[in-house]
């Protein structure tokens, strides 16, 4: 922490009448953000979010072209918000629009990345499991919350507070980077693993008409983070309301099959086949409409398509990033890969991750 940012942020708290709250630090994540925990004079608390513009590279302007993207960065390129805090506002009061629980913003400040917002609490779902909470309540919430979302035809546009920000699709661009993050940081991983000209023109071509059928499937407003991790159990609330949702600001419209994926193929926990069973079964008797075999293969096409990534991510944040600590997340995320690939999967797959990356899972 510099001395001009505490210096910034002291003044945002004194100017939005914060100035006496005592200040806890809490733990931080794999994001550029930071987190404090406001206690008031009055007893209350509130979270103070951090997040410094100049950490991230820009994102993706809506008209821009694929090269104007590329050139500005990855943010651009997988169309994430780089932590604009304008995202977080704008996405926060859609959510509640829906009935659904966002945090309700306090204050912000989206040139300086500050806002001080609503404190949801400490009951992350994969704490609560690990305690002994039945997984299978909390799981059918938040299969509600996605049914909740997927009812609803997304704007282009999100607006809140004075906030602005769009909802851009989770294109072709955005999938196909996605696709070649495996390729670009496994080998870096892994020293034993090396792809050649011919196996990553083979790779590429794999994903392709799964690239297709993600980007025409874009739909729905994608919260693009919906996991155990960032799901907080509100019991005093009713329907889809108890369940607290944070790390949105990265939302797109995406594939329906797309969060799914990110709540039942999750890298930090282990989801069993029953489990997610009974998850897609929720799913579908809410939303009747749906052509459940063609939505299936799309399902498990594009949630090998985001296991992979995650692989990347996670190889990413080894080699370059130096945080060894997902190193340990691999294992599952293969096995996720696994079950993926039981069910009618992208033509060549298997046999390509067995010809080329087998040397990463041993």
């Amino acid at each position: 922490m510099t001395f001009e940012r505490e210096e910034a942020r002291r003044s945002f708290l004194a100017d939005h009448g914060f100035a006496d709250a005592r200040r806890e630090r809490l733990p931080g994540d794999a994001s550029t953000r930071g987190y404090e925990r406001l206690h008031t004079p009055s007893g209350s608390t509130l979270i103070f979010m951090d997040q410094p513009p100049s950490l991230e590279t820009h994102p993706c302007p809506p008209e821009a072209t694929p090269q104007e993207r590329a050139d500005l960065g990855y943010n651009a390129l997988t169309r994430l918000a780089a932590g604009r805090v304008e995202a977080f506002v704008a996405c926060a009061g859609y959510l509640r629009g829906l009935g659904l629980a966002a945090p309700e913003i306090h204050a912000f400040d989206a040139e300086a990345g500050l806002a001080v917002m609503e404190d949801l609490g400490n009951a992350l779902f994969a704490r609560l499991i690990e305690a002994g909470t039945d997984e299978a309540s909390l799981y059918e919430a938040a299969t509600d919350v996605l049914t909740s979302l997927h009812h609803a035809k997304p704007p282009a546009r999100l607006e809140s507070q004075g906030a602005c920000w769009p909802l851009l699709d989770y294109d072709e661009l955005a999938l196909i980077t996605a696709s070649e993050i495996l390729i670009e940081w496994l080998p870096q991983f892994e020293p034993a693993v090396s792809f050649s000209p011919e196996a990553v023109a083979e790779w590429r071509e794999i994903w392709r008409p799964v690239i297709a059928r993600g980007a025409a499937g874009a739909s729905v407003f994608c919260h693009r983070d919906f996991h155990a991790e960032n799901l907080l159990w509100l019991p005093d609330r009713s329907g889809p309301a108890r369940v607290g949702l944070l790390d949105f600001q990265d939302a797109v419209r995406a594939h329906p099959a797309w969060d799914l994926s990110m709540l039942l193929h999750d890298a930090r926990r282990d989801v069993s086949p029953q489990l997610e069973a009974a998850v897609l079964k929720r799913y579908f008797a809410a939303r009747p409409g749906l052509d459940r075999k063609a939505f299936m293969a799309d399902y498990h096409a594009l949630g090998a398509l985001n296991v992979v990534r995650i692989i990347g991510i996670f190889a990413r944040l080894v080699a370059r990033d130096g945080k060894p600590r997902y190193r340990a997340f691999m294992p599952r995320l293969w096995r996720y890969l696994d079950r993926c690939l039981e069910e009618p999967a992208p033509p060549g797959l298997a046999d390509w991750l067995a010809r080329h990356a087998g040397a990463a899972r041993t």
